[in-house]
Order: C-alpha cells, then sequence, then structure tokens
C-alpha cells in the first residue's frame, strides 16, 4: 500500500469517526426523551437497516392472497383492533401511544411504508422490528403462509385512500377503555330498566 493511499483512507476514517462523534453528541445533548423527533441521519439509517434486516427472498416474497372485499373486510377489522391503536385507523400514526413511542409510527400512507414490497411489509408484521415499538405479531417458528397478515398488508395498500365512511366503521371495531366499557354497560342497563339515569357528570379520567 503506498503512502498517499495510506493517507487517503486514513483521512475517510478520521472524517467517519468525526461524523460518528457529532451524531452521538446532538443526541446526547436532546437528551433521551421519547417525544423528540428522529434526526434525518437517525432516520436515513434507520431505514437503511430495516431494509438490510429483512432477508432477500422474505423481500421478494409475493402476497398469495387475493384482495378481494371480503378479505379486506375482515383485514380492515383486523387492523382496527390489533393495530389502530398506535398506527391509527388511517395509518397515520397519530394517536396517543403513536405520538410517545420513539421512532414514532411512520405515516403508512406515504412512500417510506408503501414503497416497501409486499415481502418487506409481510417480514414487519410477522417479526417486528427491534429497538422499536412494533412487535413480532407471527407464530413461533416463524411462517411464510400467515394469511392474517398478508391480508393485513393487502389492507395496508388501501390507506392512501380509505374513505370516510370506513373510517367511521372502525372507530366501532377499535378497542374499548375499561372506563368506555363502563359507561356503555351503565347505558344498556338504564336503556333495559335496570338502573337509574346515567350521570351527566363523568367522573372518568382521561389523558
Amino acid at each position: 500500500m503506498t503512502r498517499g493511499i495510506f493517507k487517503y483512507l486514513a483521512v475517510i476514517v478520521l472524517i467517519a469517526v468525526a461524523g460518528a462523534g457529532l451524531w452521538g453528541w446532538s443526541v446526547l445533548s436532546r437528551g433521551v426523551s421519547a417525544r423528540d423527533e428522529p434526526s434525518s441521519v437517525e432516520a436515513f439509517i434507520a431505514r437503511r437497516l430495516r431494509r438490510m434486516a429483512v432477508p432477500r427472498e422474505a423481500r421478494d416474497a409475493k402476497n398469495p392472497v387475493t384482495a378481494s372485499p371480503e378479505v379486506l373486510s375482515g383485514a380492515m377489522e383486523h387492523f382496527a383492533d390489533h393495530c389502530a391503536n398506535c398506527h391509527a385507523n388511517d395509518g397515520s400514526g397519530n394517536t396517543m401511544i403513536g405520538r410517545g413511542l420513539y421512532p414514532k409510527p411512520p405515516d403508512m400512507r406515504l412512500t417510506e411504508t408503501q414503497g416497501l414490497s409486499d415481502g418487506e411489509l409481510y417480514y414487519i408484521i410477522e417479526n417486528g422490528i427491534r429497538f422499536t415499538g412494533m412487535p413480532a405479531f407471527g407464530e413461533e417458528p416463524a411462517s411464510t403462509s400467515d394469511e392474517e397478515s398478508w391480508a393485513l398488508v393487502a389492507f395496508i395498500r388501501q390507506l392512501p385512500k380509505i374513505s370516510a365512511g370506513e373510517m367511521e366503521a372502525m372507530k366501532k371495531m377499535n378497542p374499548k377503555s375499561p372506563s368506555e366499557l363502563e359507561k356503555e354497560e351503565r347505558i344498556r342497563k338504564f336503556l333495559a330498566g335496570e338502573d337509574s339515569i346515567p350521570s351527566s357528570k363523568s367522573h372518568e379520567h382521561h389523558h
């Protein structure tokens, strides 16, 4: 190795180390609050690492499930019940839980998600993503033929054009909190003549 090449490589290494140091300092200077938005550098690195972490055969997998009205209807109910707490019914990620995560759930209507292959989306649903709030929903051992997960992939493709009517329907499918269930039970008992008029003054605690 010539002296000139050695110096060139040394400069590259020094630049890389300095860049990493500056990035680390910027992260530490902002603290460890989960309320912050990841920097553009963090987001760039995270997306690249995510893609590298998905095996090629998984990325190339094709969705075996046909996006029929029946399949999409079932997937919509599944999404509303299992995914919307973090991702929101419209896939925006704008929920109380979503806003408190770091990194925040992506807006699934945008290119960063819609540009992923069907196989990548399936792999992420089944296996989750480390160091994020995205858990693995697949069973052990890992499967490549979970029809519910493939149906969710088909539904995710519909998020950019979800209708107001579908959004309204999904609200009724979202899980209820204990206070909401208690309120519904009081109303049911009142309508059935089993209880007095529900109090208009709510003692429920809302965040």
